[in-house]
């Protein structure tokens, strides 16, 4: 598949676009790791599609006392792939997680 020549205009779009949905990410993240979210909170915004999108590693390693180390483990043993975003998580895949978890 080729890549869209974009406009000058519809590329500046595309970039701030791009831009909010990271910072809205971030927030996400920076709430949960102050605690005024907590993660079950989080996987209920998974139909957001900002939030959606993001990596489901991503969102353990935000988690307090958690990092890429643990986080992998936790994905070994929870059988969820490397790949997989907050929207993929199949039901079972998030009751383990909020088991884990919360």
């Amino acid at each position: 598949m080729a890549i869209p020549q974009l406009s000058p205009e519809a590329r500046a779009e595309a970039l701030e676009k791009a831009k909010a949905a990271r910072i809205r990410r971030a927030e996400v993240r920076d709430e949960l790791k102050a605690g005024k979210l907590t993660i079950e909170q989080v996987l209920d915004l998974r139909d957001d599609p900002v939030v959606g999108r993001m990596k489901v590693s991503t969102l353990i390693e935000t988690m307090p006392g958690y990092g890429k180390a643990k986080a992998e483990k936790v994905m070994r043993e929870l059988q969820i792939a490397e790949s997989r975003r907050l929207r993929g998580l199949g039901e079972r895949q998030r009751a383990a997680l909020l088991e884990r978890l919360g």
